[in-house]
């Protein structure tokens, strides 16, 4: 994606998270992000710069102009900030030059919170895209399927383990964020899809005996970069942007579009609370609105 001087700054970045004492997951959100900004920086800018107040704004503005949503936009300008005190730390920079207070995108008290989720058009396009074998592979097919019926994050899809699957009781077990564990139903498609996966692709690959469900041809557990690169590959045929958290946030508008009640949504996803739930994922589109509105 990038080398040099910027490469070199990024491993010295993630050393120095380990040494602060950084959660491993932390670690590789933070070195995302970062690695994200400095591809911006090189793509776009056509800079070698590793950061400044202009680039940062020039980045700030970009992801907005691309319709990110609030939340992710503000994660990615906290990982910058620890980045720019890291800069500072080791005597790249000598300013400040983001601060969360003045940075973070703002949004009005008492607004909704709404996110992005595929609609049913978008949900049958794409799956009968991946139905097919020369379009992608089982692999990927399968990944699909996870993200989309599952709802997990893309840091718990990779992590999933082959032990985690109880075929017999059909649900798959995950740790999420914090070490707490919830159970998802599996649809039997999903398990054909898993059993299809593990007796075909997995088991011709050097690295069939790892104790993780997803491989690559290059690693005993798939990177969720990999994740990311390929749906962002995916989406260039398919007409519209995807990105792991696209199918969560699908998944529980889904859900509750079909009448299941807030509770299960929240405890299926791994929300800390209901409220939660209910304030990012009840996707009400301008459409709904207009059509509740000439019902009056």
């Amino acid at each position: 994606m990038f080398g040099g001087k910027s490469e070199l700054t990024i491993q010295e970045y993630e050393k120095w998270l380990y040494a602060e004492g950084k959660a491993d997951k932390t670690i590789e959100s933070y070195v995302s992000d970062v690695k994200g900004f400095q591809f911006y920086l090189q793509e776009k800018l056509k800079e070698e710069v590793v950061l400044s107040r202009f680039s940062f704004v020039r980045y700030r503005d970009q992801l907005v102009k691309e319709n990110y949503a609030v939340s992710t936009i503000n994660k990615k300008i906290n990982s910058l900030k620890v980045y720019n005190d890291f800069l500072r730390t080791i005597g790249v920079v000598d300013e400040t030059f983001i601060q969360l207070k003045r940075d973070r995108i703002k949004i009005a008290a008492g607004s909704e919170e709404s996110v992005d989720a595929l609609t049913e058009e978008q949900v049958e396009k794409l799956l009968f895209y991946i139905e097919d074998r020369t379009n992608v592979s089982v692999r990927n097919q399968l990944i699909v399927y996870l993200l989309l019926y599952t709802g997990v994050r893309v840091s718990e899809l990779v992590s999933i383990q082959l032990t985690d699957i109880d075929f017999l009781e059909n649900h798959l077990k995950i740790i999420g964020k914090g070490g707490k564990r919830r159970e998802i139903g599996l649809r039997q498609d999903v398990l054909r899809l898993i059993r299809a996966y593990i007796q075909e692709e997995r088991s011709a690959s050097v690295f069939h005996q790892s104790g993780y469900l997803l491989i690559s041809q290059r690693a005993e557990k798939m990177h969720r970069d990999a994740v990311r690169d390929w749906l962002v590959n995916l989406s260039k045929g398919m007409g519209f942007k995807m990105h792991p958290h696209l199918f969560r946030h699908t998944f529980c508008t889904r859900l509750l579009k079909k009448g299941v009640d807030l509770t299960t949504v929240s405890k299926l996803a791994g929300h800390s609370n209901v409220n939660m739930t209910a304030k990012f994922y009840i996707q009400t589109t301008k459409q709904e609105k207009l059509d509740a509105v000439n019902k009056l």
